[in-house]
């Protein structure tokens, strides 16, 4: 476990995207409907832009933003040439999905995250690190698995409940954990488990099986740590 002195947490690059400005129009009927011809539409104009480009349109992030959030797609780059302006669910025009890439190396892939979880996820990240600020080390409950911590909400002034919706499974919600610097991740383990049950793969020990949920659903898992399988094929947190 790192020292916290000092330290000075942030949530990640979406989270300074989104402070000050949750969702402002988000009662407007367009953000909420069902996406694959918003999704086909961003990635037919990524798939020119980077045909004419030899790049992608993305926006600069922190080298340490976890994988699936760290490359969103920047619509300023794509409008008006090759979009006339961004999806209606998406958070730039009011809707709840901020639209990334995948495999920016290999094979570049239009997914979204849904930001429904970022009031929860903000609001106990402020708790954590008005925590840290004044002990100096986080509120570490148990070990969860490795650099993945169970977080004690008894020591924090929060009353909320430490977890979120999923955005793959209806009436189910997953446990909030943070990482050894204190960073609010989100448990997929419950999704994990079930997409290994429902969906075919030739997934193995030592793989990140999030790749799992990214291949068969057009969500991804924003605030997320890897996962691998143990020898029963149950999802286990992967060591970094």
């Amino acid at each position: 476990m790192h020292s916290f002195k000092n330290i000075i947490i942030c949530v990640t690059a979406l989270a300074f995207l989104l402070t000050g400005c949750m969702f402002p129009q988000e009662e407007r009927a367009e953000n909420r409907i069902p996406y694959e011809a918003q999704l086909q539409t961003v990635q037919q104009a990524v798939d020119q832009y980077r045909k004419d480009n030899n790049v992608l349109p993305i926006k600069t992030t922190e080298e340490d933003t976890p994988i699936y959030q760290k490359y969103m797609i920047d619509f300023n780059q794509l409008i008006p040439r090759y979009m006339q302006q961004p999806p209606g669910n998406s958070f730039e025009n009011g809707g709840i999905y901020q639209y990334v890439i995948i495999d920016p190396e290999e094979q570049p892939t239009v997914k979204v995250l849904d930001l429904s979880v970022m009031n929860e996820v903000q609001k106990l990240q402020r708790a954590i690190n008005a925590y840290i600020e004044e002990n100096e080390y986080a509120p570490i409950k148990d070990t969860a698995g490795p650099e993945i911590f169970e977080i004690d909400l008894e020591r924090l002034d929060y009353n909320g409940e430490a977890k979120v919706e999923s955005p793959y499974q209806s009436d189910t919600t997953l446990p909030l954990l943070m990482n050894e610097n204190g960073e609010v991740r989100i448990d997929y383990a419950i999704d994990l488990h079930i997409a290994l049950q429902e969906f075919d793969h030739e997934l193995e020990k030592g793989d990140d099986i999030r790749r799992i949920l990214v291949d068969n659903y057009p969500i991804a898992p924003a605030f997320s740590v890897p996962y691998t399988v143990n020898d029963n094929n149950e999802p286990i947190f992967k060591e970094h």
